[in-house]
């Protein structure tokens, strides 16, 4: 497929606009040092939150809501309903800590996202929680930037359809920036359109894809080198 010169410019928001993962690392680090004290000792931990998470999906979505939700149903089954209701107490608490947590933009994103707009058509395009990623976006100082914020249930190929219908995207102008290549790389680049790779230091496992060809995406150290990346594509349009 031809590419046209690049006119919107996608941009993931957790972890790749500012920090996300990391605080539910460090929970999850937190969570596992609470348990462990009422669980047998063969029990993985770890690898039961994580069943736990997957098969929530559907039912909570993602964002620290069903997170939270999916710690306490671990705690309860890895303990076997041991734990003591004051645990749980401090695990919700942890959850509303989260919730709260200030929004912390990575290295270069402010200024990179001001030097975009003055070429670009740019969009927020996340999933989660509505409520807690509108209120990130609020914090960040990115709103007033963008053209659009776009907060959906799941990042697929027909999620991005429709954001590329009712915006009024041509796929063959549209670039996706984002660390989660099978959420933000992989299925844009399914529907004709690019997409740039800037990864995080850790990712969830959830959200890691499957062995695929990278030749067909760039991935980036930084978002600084996204300016750059994007005047790359237009001359090879």
């Amino acid at each position: 497929m031809t590419h046209r010169s690049v006119s919107v410019v996608g941009l993931d928001a957790d972890d790749t606009l500012w920090h996300n993962e990391t605080l539910f690392r460090d929970t999850q680090e937190r969570f596992h040092d609470l348990v462990v004290r009422y669980a047998d000792d063969d029990v993985d931990i770890d690898a039961q939150l994580l069943a736990v998470e997957r098969r929530n999906l559907d039912l909570f979505g993602y964002g620290v809501k069903g997170f939270t939700l999916s710690l306490v149903e671990t705690a309860i089954e890895v303990t076997r309903g041991r734990v003591p209701a004051l645990e749980i107490e401090n695990i919700l608490a942890w959850g509303k800590d989260m919730l709260a947590h200030p929004v912390e933009l990575l290295d270069g994103v402010a200024e990179i996202v001001h030097q975009l707009a003055e070429r670009y058509r740019l969009m927020i395009i996340t999933k989660g929680d509505l409520l807690h990623q509108e209120t990130k976006v609020a914090r960040s100082g990115l709103a007033d930037i963008v053209e659009a914020v776009e907060i959906v249930s799941e990042k697929d190929e027909p999620t991005y359809g429709r954001l590329f219908e009712q915006h009024r995207v041509d796929p063959v102008t549209f670039v996706m920036v984002g660390n989660s290549v099978a959420s933000d790389v992989l299925p844009v680049i399914a529907l004709g359109a690019r997409a740039v790779h800037v990864p995080f230091h850790t990712t969830w496992a959830l959200e890691a894809a499957d062995a695929h060809d990278s030749d067909v995406y760039p991935t980036l150290s930084s978002i600084r080198e996204l300016p750059g990346t994007l005047r790359a594509f237009e001359r090879r349009s």
